[in-house]
């Protein structure tokens, strides 16, 4: 049963949209104050007031627990996480495990920012993006994963 595009095959549509969805993660790492998150440590301070008022008290606890005690370690994880995504993504490198650990992140900035309604489209969709790359496995054309034989 094949499917019907214009244009491209349904196959190269999902790898366009895999590294679209790459290059959104590599603009999130490439807008932020690298300085800012690291030496002064701005976005987990930032992130510190959003848990401490939220709704739910297994946010407050969970993000007191695993990351108030380490600012700057997670400052680290968070930037280069989004890094390691958007190079895995546009490259096809890993691809199952990038849109698993990229659903994973929207999520937990989905939930983490609930009251922040600007946040939530973007975190809604890029999420939705991994879901549809990963079922549609994305990794099949255009990517290192399907060149290696990964997969």
């Amino acid at each position: 049963m094949g499917m019907d595009t214009i244009w491209l095959t349904g196959a190269e549509w999902l790898a366009v949209l895999r590294v679209g969805l790459g290059l959104w993660w590599l603009e999130s790492w490439r807008h932020k104050d690298r300085k800012a998150w690291f030496e002064r440590g701005t976005g987990i301070t930032w992130a510190t007031g959003i848990a401490a008022e939220h709704r739910w008290s297994a946010v407050r606890s969970g993000f007191d627990t695993v990351v108030a005690p380490h600012p700057r370690v997670m400052a680290y994880v968070v930037v280069y996480a989004e890094l390691a995504l958007g190079l895995g993504l546009i490259t096809g490198f890993l691809t199952p495990i990038a849109l698993v650990g990229g659903f994973l992140l929207n999520a937990l900035y989905f939930t983490l920012m609930i009251h922040e309604v600007a946040e939530q489209g973007q975190n809604s969709m890029m999420a939705l993006m991994s879901v549809v790359g990963l079922f549609g496995m994305s990794w099949q054309t255009w990517s290192l994963d399907s060149a290696l034989g990964l997969f």
